[in-house]
């Protein structure tokens, strides 16, 4: 063993010294399974710690993977239950059983399900994990989940073949008909001690975090997924159940989001049914004064079809919508209206974006670029005016989208090629491979040393690079053509 007096006793101390320590104990001879005197093994220990590499070392010196620390908690388990993915594979890679039960009948699918570890659940069932196992005193895995509010791990049990879609059903209707901050409050409420709950976006959906307090800091906390809506929705197609337009729409509003998964499955639903019921209902909701209720109109008018039927009630809310003060809601709905004249793709609504310019929200801007991409030809005089004023905004996104737009404009005009010329030096280097690519279509030379440098120097695993090589490859130039054909082979 070393002679550092500072080198740690055990290797239960070791783990939480790192990688090296647990490698120089395991060198001089130190038994991998050697546990401290509560029979708590190293494995676990580095299991729950999320020390992925201290795992897989414990598990290549001989450490048994399915070995109970202190007789009652196992590594998996242990793993699962912090979310530690990493891990989870490692124990699973050396030979531990997914289905293997722990204390109270415990195993780790049940801890993935429960906090709503979506990934480790995946991992799990990877494995040979059971989706549809139920054990005494615990309920169904797909029930659990939907309990969580955790549409991931909900959608990854139905891959894998989970039971009960009925009762899971059930428990997501009854969890949209609680108040889940209060009830988050309530569980954790204790005399003398303070409750915060706080909403955390994570992914497309929400979670409600309770802390308790005390005048000596934080005591112990509580969190709930809030994706219900989106999982009853899902179950009802997976059953063939339809639910009422007003009840998506009730499942979505709360959130006041587009991009949150409860609005998204309900908007999904519907345009797919594809019916004239759906547009009618949808029709009436953009005369609605509620405006997340229009904006939920337009994202369902957006995917529903109908064509020039549903372009007609569009249009009229772009043109107040382009004029409108900021205010809540407002810059969401420019968003939708945006992105459902791109789903459209009718060249008659160029104009109609362009519009949107110079709206004083970056987002909004940002989706006039996307909303213009692959429509714009020399006789679109206000949509090539605002690209090539957007190609100069202070939003770096603003400027890719912009300059991509530009780029493919069906025109080679002199203000198209002095703007991209303009970008060529930008400091985002993904607008500067768009406006090399976009110089490049167009045989301007001035393309030249901007795709050179790009090629050869950006991230060959980034957008830049792989722009900089079509650009390469699209010119007349040979040499800029070996060139990519170097690099891209």
């Amino acid at each position: 063993m070393t002679n550092d007096s500072r080198a740690p006793a055990t290797l239960i101390s070791a783990v939480f010294e790192g990688d090296d320590a647990v490698a120089r104990l395991l060198r001089a001879g130190a038994d991998p399974e050697g546990a401290d005197p509560d029979g708590q093994t190293p494995l676990y220990l580095a299991a729950v710690q999320d020390e992925s590499g201290i795992v897989r070392m414990l598990l290549a010196a001989g450490a048994d993977p399915d070995r109970l620390s202190s007789g009652t908690d196992l590594p998996l388990c242990g793993a699962a239950c912090g979310g530690h993915v990493e891990v989870v594979r490692a124990l699973l890679a050396a030979g531990a059983q997914p289905d293997r039960t722990e204390e109270f009948g415990f195993r780790a699918l049940t801890w993935a399900v429960q906090l709503g570890h979506a990934r480790v659940a995946e991992a799990l069932l990877e494995a040979g994990a059971d989706a549809g196992l139920v054990r005494e005193g615990h309920r169904p895995p797909l029930v659990a989940a939907a309990q969580r509010g955790s549409l991931d791990t909900v959608r990854v049990l139905l891959r894998h073949g989970a039971t009960q879609l009925r009762p899971a059903l059930d428990e997501a209707r009854r969890m949209l008909g609680r108040d889940l901050a209060a009830d988050l409050g309530r569980d954790l409420a204790a005399p003398g001690c303070e409750t915060a709950v706080r909403r955390v976006r994570a992914g497309e959906g929400i979670t409600l975090v309770a802390e308790l307090y005390r005048e000596d800091g934080l005591l112990s906390g509580k969190e709930q997924q809030t994706g219900h809506g989106a999982i009853a929705t899902l179950l009802e197609q997976e059953l063939g159940v339809r639910a009422p337009f007003g009840e998506l729409l009730d499942r979505a509003l709360p959130f006041e989001d587009p991009e949150n998964e409860n609005w998204t499955e309900s908007v999904s639903e519907l345009a797919r049914r594809g019916d004239e019921a759906t547009y009618q209902a949808a029709a009436a909701l953009t005369r609605s004064p509620a405006i997340w209720r229009r904006i939920f109109a337009v994202d369902v008018l957006a995917r529903l079809g109908f064509g020039q039927r549903s372009l007609a009630l569009i249009r009229p809310l772009c043109a107040a919508a382009a004029q409108a003060e900021p205010g809540p809601g407002q810059a969401e709905l420019a968003g939708s209206l945006l992105l459902a004249l791109a789903h459209h793709r009718d060249p008659s609504t160029v104009d109609t974006i362009a519009a949107f310019a110079r709206h004083p929200d970056a987002a909004v801007r940002r989706r006039v670029g996307f909303a213009l991409h692959g429509l714009v030809s020399a006789a679109d005089t206000a949509a090539l005016d605002a690209l090539t004023g957007l190609c100069g905004d202070s939003d770096a996104e603003v400027r890719e989208w912009a300059t991509t737009a530009l780029a493919y404009a069906d025109t080679d005009v002199a203000p198209v090629r002095e703007a991209l010329a303009a970008r060529l030096a930008d400091s985002d280097e993904n607008v500067a491979a768009e406006a090399a690519r976009g110089l490049a279509i167009r045989e301007d030379e001035r393309a030249r040393r901007a795709l050179i440098r790009l090629v050869c120097t950006a991230d060959r695993d980034g957008y830049a690079f792989a722009t900089a090589l079509e650009g390469a490859a699209a010119t007349g130039d040979a040499s800029l053509r070996r060139l990519a054909a170097r690099y891209g082979g």
